[in-house]
């Protein structure tokens, strides 16, 4: 399976109903269109969008999704801010029969489990509204890192 990863993008700081409740700024509507339009002419949209409850990255794989041209997100608890390596893999075991399937979600979750997978030993940090995609074989730790897109290489811009 190829799973992607797309990290939530640039949200509010502060909103009144909580961290739930935060949601995606301008800057972060424009990170998650630019993914998924990046995806669409790629020719390397998923197969399955999953994302955290959170607002900020339901809004981000909705955005993402409008922009691929492709049907909405699915929402998954074990996705929320948490989310543990080994409880990641054991989920994803249920959407296997999908070629390519995206999560959406937060830090420093994503960072740890690329480098969980990729049997790492720290300096992985997925930037908001980043693009990671690897090889996996649910529920079998291991993997192959294919590709790492910083918003900025999205945009057009040298990332720093």
């Amino acid at each position: 399976m190829e799973l992607v990863l797309l990290r939530h993008g640039k949200a509010e700081d502060f909103h009144e109903g909580g961290d739930f409740a935060r949601e995606l700024v301008e800057k972060g509507v424009r990170q998650a269109e630019r993914a998924g339009r990046l995806l669409r002419a790629l020719d390397r949209r998923p197969d399955l969008v999953l994302t955290s409850p959170r607002v900020r990255a339901k809004q981000t794989a909705e955005h993402f999704c409008e922009a691929a041209e492709m049907p909405g997100p699915v929402t998954q608890p074990w996705i929320d801010c948490g989310m543990r390596p080994e409880v990641a893999l054991e989920e994803l075991k249920a959407f296997v029969e999908f070629e390519r399937v995206m999560l959406v979600g937060h830090e420093p979750d994503f960072s740890s489990l690329v480098e969980w997978l990729l049997a790492g030993s720290g300096g992985v940090e997925v930037k908001k509204g980043s693009l990671i995609g690897l090889v996996v074989s649910p529920p079998t730790r291991g993997g192959r890192l294919l590709y790492n897109v910083p918003p900025k290489m999205m945009a057009g811009k040298k990332p720093r």
